[in-house]
């Protein structure tokens, strides 16, 4: 027999003002009687409204709306009284409880329209603004372009928030994605002049030359009267040249045993048994997935701390793992180890919200110093591994195999990482004058700034005050206490470096609360509801 359980009935809203029923605690409750229907099914919620209580046939419109109100408020201060005589150290919760049942999200939805009200108002006053965009598909499919913008005032306070989700339903070209922009920048009311900077996560419709969204936005700002810069997200390029040391060789293996181990559950149970019986340092290896930023240096770090147990368990599996025995393999392992782990630190290092631009970049600047350090290093005639433990290790563990010949390779992989990094990063060196006045305005040579800044910055040098203070405050705070009047252009400079994203991490962390809001189990979310949820959420 079919059961009522089975047919997935639910109340409808609409029975509120039709019959005058409500929802409590999954039950079909009548505000005008309180008797309770046992279905949630029309026919029985109309036949006890149409037998019991026709007289209220004559209320229409906001005559009946009211009434509605008024049962219930009546509902309400009956469960407060009995609220009152049976428990009323629980009042206050009870007192608000709402009856609607959208109310979490109408809540929601009030929230998001008061944070928007309150950047709009704050819009009004930035002096300069950036944009980052990056544009994603979730699980229903559909394009979610992310607009989050930074803006300074004359105060020097700096606002990062999410000016926009735009839905795309069609195609994902520049000019689709600018349209998506300018409607959110027009809607905040935000003047075109003012954007200064937009990072992007270096998509070909993002960078495209002619119209990629970066180019169709510059554009514009150029037509306002104002000059944008575009720039490529610091770390995406980071990762790109992660990736230039391919060293095939080596991880096509370490994956394929990885997905060997994992890819079966019966293999996988006995592997994790295995290194249990034998206490190994760690419990299981990790998959390697290309997207996640962290993901290559964790699987390989993983996969080299426990290689030996590998190499045991796949003896007992018949499937032997040739590279183990290998010296010259396990010491390329050791040393893609190493360098994936420092590129690790500088990726992580590189994320965060509110990091100013100049941080960013110093960051990259010791990165770039530590590569030739460690090329120095190793092309040695006695090679120093010390910044390569995993190598070291290995070099160690095969005094006669004469390891530290492949040094020189390894030094010549790091040169050219190197240089990829110096060929990527060509955008932040092209502003690298313009972040050091930023960061040091002290140790700038005043014939080396642009000509605006000059007689201001022989002012700034010649002020012991002001020079005590820099070392002293905060870098906004420096900024925000120097005279309008006397500093204007050296101030005009601050906000525009202050405006400036560096990457686009606050995007990449709105796409995974997105991912955990709009699952599998809801992908019926509604892109304004998504929209409120990730306002509030950033």
């Amino acid at each position: 027999r079919r059961k009522v359980d089975s047919e997935g009935r639910c109340f409808q809203d609409r029975w509120k003002v039709e019959y005058f029923f409500t929802e409590i605690e999954n039950h079909c409750v009548c505000l005008i009687c309180q008797e309770t229907v046992a279905v949630y099914k029309e026919f029985n919620v109309k036949r006890h409204y149409q037998s019991r209580h026709s007289t209220y046939d004559k209320l229409t419109g906001h005559d009946r709306s009211e009434k509605l109100k008024q049962l219930e408020a009546v509902l309400i201060e009956c469960v407060m009284k009995m609220v009152e005589n049976i428990c009323p150290e629980k009042k206050q919760e009870f007192a608000n409880i709402c009856l609607a049942r959208n109310t979490v999200a109408r809540r929601i939805e009030e929230i998001s329209s008061d944070i928007k009200r309150q950047l709009t108002s704050k819009g009004v006053d930035f002096d300069f603004f950036s944009i980052a965009c990056d544009e994603s598909t979730d699980l229903s499919d559909t394009a979610q372009l992310l607009i989050f913008m930074r803006g300074v005032d004359d105060e020097m306070n700096v606002t990062e928030e999410l000016l926009d989700l735009q839905s795309l339903t069609d195609q994902t070209r520049g000019k689709d994605l600018f349209v998506s922009v300018s409607s959110a920048i027009d809607d905040m009311k935000l003047p075109w002049n003012k954007v200064t900077w937009i990072i992007t996560d270096g998509a070909p419709a993002m960078v495209g030359e002619r119209s990629g969204l970066s180019t169709l936005i510059c554009n514009k700002v150029i037509e306002e009267g104002g000059k944008a810069i575009k720039l490529h997200c610091i770390i995406h390029q980071q990762v790109l040249c992660a990736k230039h040391l391919k060293y095939d060789h080596v991880m096509k293996p370490v994956l394929k045993t990885i997905n060997f181990i994992r890819s079966k559950a019966l293999c996988h149970r006995q592997f994790k048994q295995f290194l249990l019986d034998i206490q190994a340092e760690y419990e299981d290896v990790l998959y390697h997935n290309d997207v996640r930023w962290l993901s290559r240096g964790s699987a390989l770090q993983r996969f080299y701390s426990l290689r030996k147990e590998i190499g045991e368990f796949l003896e007992t599996k018949g499937q032997p793992m040739r590279e183990l025995s290998d010296p010259i393999w396990l010491a390329d392992l050791g040393f893609l180890v190493d360098i994936t782990k420092h590129l690790n630190v500088l990726n992580t290092s590189l994320q965060g919200k509110d990091a100013a631009v100049n941080q960013l970049y110093s960051h990259l600047k010791a990165f770039g110093t530590k590569l030739q350090l460690f090329i120095r290093q190793l092309s040695q005639t006695q090679p120093n591994t010390i910044h390569f433990s995993a190598l070291q290790e290995i070099m160690n563990s095969f005094p006669q195999d004469n390891i530290s010949a492949q040094t020189s390779r390894y030094a010549a992989d790091i040169a050219s990482l190197a240089g990829e990094f110096k060929r990527r990063f060509q955008d932040f060196a092209a502003i690298e004058k313009e972040i050091s006045l930023f960061s040091s305005p002290f140790s700038v040579d005043p014939e080396d700034a642009p000509d605006q800044l000059q007689l201001e910055l022989i002012e700034l040098h010649c002020d012991s005050e002001l020079r005590s203070r820099h070392q002293q405050l905060s870098l906004v705070n420096f900024y925000r206490q120097l005279d309008k009047s006397r500093f204007q252009e050296i101030r005009t400079l601050a906000k525009k470096m202050l405006s400036l994203f560096g990457s686009t991490y606050m995007c990449e962390k709105t796409f995974s609360a997105m991912n955990f809001n709009k699952n599998r189990v809801r992908t019926r979310l509604s892109d304004s509801d998504l929209r409120d949820i990730l306002r509030i959420k950033t």
